[in-house]
């Protein structure tokens, strides 16, 4: 039995009664379901991935992949209509409907989107939630794998390991990020000084276009190929696959976390590791985690600094490196651990190393209010520099800040800015990514001021001519487009900071292939043409 009718009438009783929290009208979004029935080579098939507000599970489908309690209250704007496909020829109609209709698409794969632009939009908007889609297949003897974007990264590592242990991919420390998304944007990890970006090894891809079109990489041109790895895949199409190349990795590595606090030394420690961590043999990466705690003598509030590495190799050949390299750490052999690459990704996300299964997990636990920000550091901050950081950190706010250094050197040194979208390689000692956390919706402003003014503070000791920033750590307040018609001038406000001079390139391909700037969001390459017409027309 057609479900169209019910399902339509359930979408005019929802903007019926909703229509007062939309500034533009909403005339002709009842229409958009009865489009996929007619467009849909099977109209069954597409209402039993249709989810309204009238549905039961509307809500634990919207919320299911919710990462940022920001963007989850009762005030956030939510879409007319969630899309789960589960295979892509219900994609091709909903592209459809969704121009006919004068909607917004918002793609989402694993729902880490720092300022929740994958589901969430000031106009009427449909969310397409990829969810379904998450095949993976390996082949060993290739060394590739096909990842659905709707494929977090902890199943493509476990399915790698399934496999075989002396394959891995440098993408994110994080198992619940999409894999959609997450190597759209670069897609950074733990391996990033000896192998660079997740974005760094695709060698083909699979997308649906503006036309509906399903291309792979020499039907869709190099042009587009190139801005899609690094600049940002909702920009320019739905992302439907990406074709990897793995990596060899040894079948033991080495993991050490050392903990220091101001009264050890942190800051000399920290201002060390910023002379040498680049320089270090690319098989090593340590990285630091600075928080506030308590301190275990005399219960005061301190700088914790925890410096956590991987070493593509055994303790035995660790130890020279860094006594001789970092002996400041005073790292010792009882502090580390041998373990295969897979269970080092539960160890870096502090995760028990035991079973793998929990790789597959789908669900993110202890969702909270956060917002991030990123920077880059060209030149080491002074000492004193550090301790003002260190004062930002005892303000009341801070309970629960964080900072991370991601150390730069190594394969990143080697590429050219231009290479793909991302630009931030070469000349960058090392990426700081700032957090807050938080709990009660009403603190949000306080917290969001706070995080902003350590950003300021920040100002003098990081990169600059532009301040850079990563696209995938998302920023609102760096700029934003307007709804519809945003110019070059005002989408390069933002766009420079993420892109540098590809920014350039990705609005001469976002130009050719999306001219009417359907695929388009708060921070979305614009076409050179400002002016936006329906349908392109």
């Amino acid at each position: 039995m057609m479900k169209t009718p019910s399902i339509c009438s359930i979408l005019f009783a929802f903007l019926v009664h909703f229509s007062c929290s939309w500034t533009v009208s909403s005339h002709g979004h009842d229409d958009f379901l009865q489009c996929l029935s007619l467009k849909s080579n099977d109209p069954t098939s597409i209402s039993n991935i249709v989810y309204t507000p009238e549905n039961t599970s509307y809500l634990s489908i919207l919320n299911f992949s919710i990462k940022n309690l920001r963007f989850a209250s009762e005030t956030t704007p939510k879409p007319l209509v969630i899309i789960t496909p589960v295979h892509e020829s219900q994609i091709q109609p909903v592209i459809y409907c969704a121009k006919e209709n004068d909607m917004q698409i918002r793609v989402r794969s694993g729902g880490h989107d720092l300022e929740g632009l994958s589901y969430t939009s000031e106009v009427p908007f449909v969310i397409l939630d990829l969810v379904n889609l998450r095949e993976i297949n390996v082949d060993v003897e290739k060394k590739t794998s096909w990842i659905q974007a709707g494929a977090q990264l902890g199943e493509l590592y476990y399915r790698i390991a399934e496999k075989s242990r002396t394959l891995g991919f440098p993408g994110g420390v994080c198992p619940t990020v999409g894999a959609g998304g997450h190597i759209s944007g670069g897609g950074y990890g733990a391996l990033i000084r000896k192998y660079g970006l997740a974005a760094d090894h695709v060698i083909d891809a699979r997308i649906i276009d503006v036309n509906g079109r399903i291309l792979d990489r020499k039907s869709m041109g190099e042009d587009l190929f190139w801005a899609i790895r690094g600049g940002g895949g909702s920009s320019f199409a739905v992302i439907l696959a990406w074709k990897l190349q793995l990596v060899d990795v040894p079948k033991k590595v080495t993991v050490f976390t050392i903990v220091r606090t101001l009264e050890q030394n942190a800051t000399n420690i920290v201002h060390r590791w910023q002379y040498i961590a680049h320089k270090f043999d690319e098989d090593l990466a340590v990285r630091i985690f600075i928080r506030r705690v308590n301190s275990s003598h005399d219960g005061k509030r301190t700088i914790q600094v925890s410096f956590q590495t991987l070493f593509l190799g055994d303790v035995d050949r660790l130890l020279p490196l860094m006594q001789q390299s970092f002996p400041e750490l005073g790292l010792q052999r009882e502090d580390c651990t041998e373990m295969s690459w897979i269970e080092s990704t539960l160890y870096i996300y502090d995760l028990p190393v035991g079973s793998l299964d929990v790789l597959l997990n789908r669900t993110q636990a202890n969702i909270r209010h956060f917002k991030t920000k990123a920077d880059y550091v060209q030149k080491q901050i002074s000492k004193n520099g550090l301790e003002g950081l260190w004062k930002r950190f005892f303000e009341e706010e801070a309970e629960e800040a964080e900072m991370l250094f991601v150390p730069y050197g190594g394969r990143m040194d080697e590429l050219s800015e231009s290479a793909i979208p991302f630009p931030h390689r070469a000349g960058n000692l090392y990426k700081i990514n700032y957090s807050v956390y938080w709990d009660e919706e009403e603190a949000s402003e306080r917290y969001l001021n706070w995080i902003r003014r350590l950003y300021n503070y920040m100002t003098p000791y990081v990169s600059k001519f532009p301040r850079a920033a990563y696209i995938n750590y998302r920023d609102l307040d760096i700029g934003v487009n307007n709804k519809r018609d945003t110019s070059y001038a005002q989408a390069s406000i933002w766009g420079f900071k993420y892109f540098k001079n590809n920014f350039n390139k990705l609005v001469r391909v976002k130009t050719k292939v999306d001219p009417s700037n359907f695929f388009r969001n708060e921070q979305s390459i614009p076409p050179l043409y400002s002016r936006w017409t329906k349908n392109g027309k």
